[in-house]
């Protein structure tokens, strides 16, 4: 009777709990020893992330592709799709993810969340990205959900991976390639990212906030568009911004600098050179050293001996300003002028490296050579 009773209640206890189960459910090892895995990285501006699970060989090899990894599209026995790729993973569907828009093997993708799928091919493999990044497996795939799908060539690896993984090769400022490997196969993918545009709208998006409010971001974002050539007419804008004396660059070299380099890049010369005037006496010795070698590099030593003689007459024991006119005065010709700066140079140099250059700057004037 007692043993009865016990069933009883055992059997009730299973019933009650049947409906939460799957919330009940204890955290455990994934399926199969699949392992979960995630790879990232930032390619740009914009941050890539790979979310999957990673089968073993387990001594299969050379019968993983086309036959575990089987070809083409192919019903699984399971689910409402009767024409399924390969998951790209084990377990549950294979994610990649975007912060921005990429382009992957030269077409464009939206940024988001995407089921990430292979239809292998020994000679080519189709690469799905789906809006479905949520359903398990491949089991419930729909063609219609595809966002985008290209072709690429599968290649040869050298040597066996045991397990599943992504890897981010051959990397670039703006591009990365994205290896799937397993066993003795690499499937390779290229995203590439619009860095200059995703710049652009990140100093937009970032100067409306904490840092919009200091000169320093203004000039920054200003500085990138003369460097591109883009967005110039904004640019010239952020630049009177980090001059004005509320934003705290009016007094700073870096700041008119800058202006100049928009006006310039706008065509707009003369405003360009006026705003340099401004900014020459707001600059340290340092700052005019490296405009004034600019100036020698364009060819233009007499303005660059203006600028570096008004840095040396407030300043003439630095030895930054007196390696300075050694220069501009090697770019005129007169290398025993530029001597006797430079060997005043190398007696002041703040330490050994400063030193052993000046040396050789100056063996290099006693030879009838310009040190520029």
């Amino acid at each position: 009777m007692k043993k009865n009773f016990n069933a009883c209640i055992i059997m009730a206890l299973i019933q009650l709990g049947l409906t939460g189960l799957v919330k009940a459910q204890l955290t455990a090892l994934p399926d199969g020893d699949n392992k979960r895995a995630a790879v990232s990285e930032q390619i740009g501006l914009t941050d890539v992330e790979i979310r999957y699970s990673r089968p073993a060989v387990k001594n299969r090899e050379g019968h993983i592709w086309g036959e575990l990894v089987p070809a083409g599209f192919v019903y699984q026995g399971f689910g409402p799709s009767k024409s399924a790729p390969w998951r790209a993973g084990a377990n549950e569907c294979t994610s990649i993810e975007f912060s921005t828009g990429v382009k992957i093997e030269g077409q464009p993708l939206p940024a988001g969340k995407y089921g990430f799928f292979v239809a292998y091919g020994a000679d080519e493999c189709t690469l799905i990205f789906s809006k479905n990044s949520t359903s398990w497996g491949a089991f419930f795939y729909k063609p219609e959900e595809d966002a985008l799908r290209v072709k690429v060539k599968p290649v040869a690896a050298e040597k066996s991976v045991e397990r599943l993984k992504y890897e981010f090769t051959g990397q670039t400022q703006g591009s990365a390639i994205v290896q799937l490997q397993w066993e003795k196969l690499i499937i390779p993918f290229k995203i590439e990212t619009d860095l200059i545009n995703n710049q652009l709208a990140s100093f937009k998006r970032e100067l409306r906030g904490e840092k919009g409010f200091a000169w320093e971001g203004f000039d920054q974002a200003a500085t990138f568009c003369a460097q591109h050539k883009i967005n110039l007419d904004e640019a010239l804008l952020w630049t009177d911004t980090a001059t004005s004396k509320i934003f705290g660059g009016s007094q700073s070299f870096q700041a008119w600098s800058t202006k100049a380099m928009v006006l310039d890049s706008l065509g707009r010369y003369t405003e360009a050179e006026a705003a340099m005037k401004t900014a020459l006496p707001f600059g340290t010795s340092n700052e005019l050293y490296r405009y004034a070698r600019t100036l020698i590099a364009a060819k233009k030593a007499k303005e660059a001996l203006a600028i570096l003689k008004m840095s040396y007459d407030k300043h003439p024991n630095e030895f930054i300003t007196n390696a300075g006119m050694g220069r501009a005065y090697s770019a005129l010709g007169d290398y025993k002028k530029a001597l006797t700066y430079i060997r005043k140079a190398g007696a002041i140099a703040p330490n050994k490296n400063n030193k052993d250059a000046m040396e050789k700057l100056a063996k290099a004037l006693q030879e009838g050579k310009d040190i520029n």
